[in-house]
């Protein structure tokens, strides 16, 4: 963080025409990322949110036991949103909502079965995709994270 607050104290470089150009054809390939997603989630049954929010539960830094807060923290939503998100993702059968055995106010999260098969489909798909665009977006992070000609 501290890395980041330097960058944006200092007096920044003027940007070139180059510069905007990279910064569109990053955001563009990001923006068709995002579209390819939710169209994948959708055709998999579920929304976008509902599929971060399975990717975000199993794939929880550390495999802690992820509760409905971590969850909202995860997804930049607030704690009555996710619970809502969960709501729903339980009714669907894709997550299994328990009381944490040592606090029984926390409730624990975690996949199913159909929760774990439609996560893994998507994942694959997600994947091979990111794959497909990585040609693409290597040399635009490369270019990005290069300000020594400045």
């Amino acid at each position: 963080m501290a890395a980041t607050s330097r960058r944006h104290s200092s007096v920044p470089r003027e940007l070139s025409p180059a510069d905007y150009q990279l910064l569109a054809e990053f955001r563009y390939l990001l923006a068709r990322f995002l579209a390819f997603s939710a169209e994948a989630a959708h055709e998999a049954g579920l929304a976008p949110r509902q599929h971060q929010a399975l990717l975000a539960i199993k794939g929880y830094p550390g495999g802690a036991p992820v509760t409905v807060g971590d969850l909202a923290g995860r997804l930049g939503i607030r704690h009555h949103s996710a619970v809502g998100l969960v709501d729903r993702l339980v009714d669907s059968g894709y997550l299994v909502r328990r009381s944490d055995a040592k606090d029984r106010r926390r409730a624990i999260l975690s996949l199913t079965a159909a929760g774990e098969k439609a996560l893994a489909a998507l994942s694959s798909a997600h994947r091979a995709e990111l794959r497909r665009i990585a040609p693409l977006l290597g040399p635009l992070l490369s270019e990005l994270g290069d300000d020594s000609t400045a």
